[in-house]
């Protein structure tokens, strides 16, 4: 079992290697990134049961990325945790890459579906979990969702469903970091008052701290010892740009273009911050 420590070690890397694929196309989706950052590690460096020579082994716990613009956060998890080696880094969006800038289950071991049409994911988890369930496989199913996806129909509609046939393998993963393309989250459909919401269409609900890697950890564990016949969601408040302050202050952070000298400042932030918690 991996002990803090060594997720904070974990979730550093994982930032690290989204601002050096981050710095190859010279922007991208990596307020995201960052800000996600401590819930794929303790996903990739905790809870999640695979093997990484084998991404397709069939007791294997499957992990859908529904927003498929987080590709470069989950291909640094899936770096971290030996799904993919990480001298494809350079590789990241180029032309015939494994690495492309929005996730494709045809490109990249260890990518479950072709995210990036918002509000997919957790129907092809319902779908996933009943099929699972049928043939007595105890692996669990765990959808990454944005915050924006909550303002698809297709969302709630596989919510009612999963709570219907009390899919107790299924774990969504909802990242509330409140911004979206076309603005705040508060400005284009507010989803408050959302742990409510989810509890009242029959789910467990956990909200926590999203860039707290202990409360992360805890809200992992008990997600999935759960009791109760139902699904689970963990809603995560997290911070874009987490762990680089000049990315942090941003006011609009959802897709961003970095000059290049800030990338190895970006990183320098990083390493020098993860120094100071290693002493």
């Amino acid at each position: 079992m991996s002990t803090l420590a060594d997720l904070n070690d974990c979730a550093y890397r994982v930032r690290r290697f989204a601002l050096r694929m981050g710095e190859v196309q010279g922007q991208g989706y990596i307020g995201q990134a960052l800000g996600w950052a401590d819930v794929l590690a303790v996903a990739y460096g905790h809870a999640l049961k695979l093997r990484a020579a084998e991404p397709l082994w069939e007791e294997r716990d499957r992990f859908l990325l529904s927003h498929g613009h987080y590709a470069i956060a989950h291909y640094a998890a899936l770096i971290e945790a030996g799904v993919l080696p990480e001298d494809e880094l350079d590789s990241y969006g180029s032309d015939d890459s494994r690495l492309p800038m929005s996730g494709m289950a045809t490109y990249t071991p260890g990518m479950e579906i072709s995210g990036g049409s918002l509000g997919q994911g957790l129907i092809i988890g319902v779908g996933m979990a009943l099929g699972l369930r049928l043939k007595k496989n105890p692996a669990f199913v765990y959808n990454s969702m944005s915050d924006g996806e909550l303002d698809e129909g297709s969302t709630w509609e596989a919510a009612a469903s999963a709570a219907h046939h009390g899919l107790s393998n299924l774990i969504c993963l909802v990242d509330l970091n409140k911004q979206q393309a076309d603005g705040s989250t508060s400005e284009v459909l507010r989803f408050e008052p959302v742990v409510d919401k989810w509890a009242a269409f029959g789910w467990h609900v956990q909200r926590v701290d999203g860039n707290n890697l202990p409360a992360v950890l805890t809200a992992f564990d008990a997600a999935r010892d759960c009791r109760d016949a139902k699904p689970r969601v963990i809603l995560f408040d997290t911070l874009m740009g987490k762990g680089v302050p000049f990315l942090e202050q941003r006011e609009k952070n959802h897709f961003i273009r970095v000059d290049p000298p800030e990338w190895q400042q970006a990183i320098a932030y990083l390493d020098a911050a993860h120094a100071g918690t290693a002493e």
